[in-house]
């Protein structure tokens, strides 16, 4: 057997165990996908606390905000993943949507000085690369 087909057979097994893993796990993999969000939320806050000196009710604001828009876009995501969509636009065009609505939700709660540190923090850049991405799509 040459060597391609060595690798060949190893991708296929592995393919196939990690689908019947998939499938006697999913229950399994919702509850760590739900955890990890929430810890990357919980980070996320935390990072922009320390960074932007929020308020107690901006932390409780962007926690909704987060938590809300996080679920979604993972919602959006696994009913692409379970249409068997394989078109890799259309999950950066989902993306980006939810990503835009953090950015707008997010501009509500901070001031002025948060936003212009959120802003520098890195935020224009990515919404700046999201509409020059939009306006291709849009093309």
């Amino acid at each position: 057997i040459s060597s391609i087909d060595k690798y060949m057979k190893f991708i296929w097994i592995l393919a196939l165990s990690l689908l019947s893993t998939g499938l006697f796990a999913q229950q399994a993999n919702t509850d760590e996908e739900e955890k990890k969000m929430r810890e990357t939320i919980d980070a996320q806050i935390e990072n922009y606390t320390k960074l932007f000196d929020l308020e107690g009710w901006q932390v409780f604001y962007l926690d909704s905000i987060l938590t809300h828009d996080y679920a979604a876009l993972v919602t959006e995501i696994n009913e692409l993943n379970s249409a068997k969509v394989s078109n890799r636009s259309i999950y950066e065009t989902v993306q980006d949507k939810w990503a835009e609505q953090i950015y707008n939700s997010v501009h509500s709660v901070f001031n002025d000085t948060q936003w212009a540190k959120y802003l520098k923090s890195g935020a224009a850049r990515e919404k700046k690369a999201r509409d020059k991405r939009m306006a291709k799509r849009n093309k």
